[in-house]
């Protein structure tokens, strides 16, 4: 059986293995691949893993003898779903690798707003400590998170590691979801969420009623000392309307994981922005985090083999 992986380098840039793979099939690395490239690299193999090349209709129908995609992500937008469902092939995520990292990830970007570590280690390396008359200064107001409100948005097995970080720091919890749990945070409106929140955290999925849930109206509802953060995905935001509210203050800052084309465009509107913190999607990137995901698309495949295939979303 012939494997191919298309974009090796985002989930191994030569730190982990792909060795364990070989004893299941015969396995092609490629760093990247072009669309353009796809059929021609994936040709005659029955298995292939993507991160974020797309599968779509139009490649499916070139590749007759594909059966098994391994998505080597939690989300699986890439591919046409429908399309694999025609052919009777087997399409596998991998689902909640990375909880523990993007809830770390997400209080990195909480607390570079509330304690500006970055702002006051500058400001000590470049003299300003030496020459400070007084023994303490700050660049910047700092904030207690304890008796904050953080509101979050979906409440899956991110959402949730998020609140129970959020208790530890003292924070008021609350929640909005889909599916609403005896045992979750108090649960309220989407109007309520934005309304009460000091922090809005998104983690739900981006399906119809969430894609650009970030827009002109709903950051009018938040208070204008309030952070958005997303580590979630771009398609929440109106990019536009969000730059134009960071610009006249309707809130006070804006963090994010994530934005709608990735890598960034040169003309992305959040470029540049006051009071926006922006990291190259880098949440789910530590080591332990990927080595995590590796391992759960080698047993991916491994059950696809079998004829008892896991974690299937097609």
């Amino acid at each position: 059986m012939r494997l191919v992986i298309l974009d090796g380098h985002a989930d191994n840039p030569g730190d982990l293995s792909w060795d364990d793979f070989k004893a299941f099939a015969d396995v092609t690395v490629y760093p990247r691949t072009a669309q353009c490239d796809v059929v021609s690299r994936v040709a005659d193999a029955e298995a292939v893993f993507i991160n974020k090349v797309v599968i779509t209709e139009e490649i499916l129908g070139a590749l007759p003898n594909l059966r098994y995609i391994g998505v080597c992500a939690t989300g699986y937008n890439v591919v046409d779903i429908e399309a694999c469902r025609k052919r009777g092939i087997i399409v596998t995520n991998i689902p909640a690798y990375s909880t523990n990292a993007v809830a770390q990830h997400v209080f990195a970007l909480i607390t570079y707003f509330t304690n500006h570590v970055a702002l006051h280690n500058e400001s000590v390396h470049k003299g300003e400590w030496i020459s400070s008359p007084d023994f303490v200064y700050w660049k910047s107001p700092l904030t207690e998170l304890a008796g904050k409100t953080l509101g979050i948005l979906g409440y899956g097995s991110i959402g949730s590691k998020v609140a129970e970080i959020a208790r530890a720091f003292g924070m008021n919890v609350i929640c909005n979801t889909r599916t609403p749990k005896p045992d979750m945070p108090e649960h309220v409106t989407k109007e309520e969420l934005f309304s009460r929140s000091d922090f809005l955290t998104l983690h739900a999925p981006l399906t119809n009623q969430t894609q650009n849930i970030i827009n002109r109206t709903s950051l009018s509802l938040m208070k204008k000392s309030a952070i958005l953060i997303n580590t979630a995905r771009g398609g929440f935001v109106v990019e536009e309307e969000l730059a134009a509210a960071l610009r006249e203050g309707t809130i006070a800052g804006y963090a994010a994981d994530v934005i709608l084309h990735e890598p960034m465009d040169k003309d992305c509107p959040l470029l540049g922005c006051p009071n926006c913190v922006l990291t190259p999607h880098i949440a789910w990137a530590p080591k332990e985090t990927r080595q995590r995901l590796m391992e759960i698309a080698l047993e991916n495949f491994r059950a696809w083999i079998s004829g008892k295939p896991v974690n299937v979303v097609s």
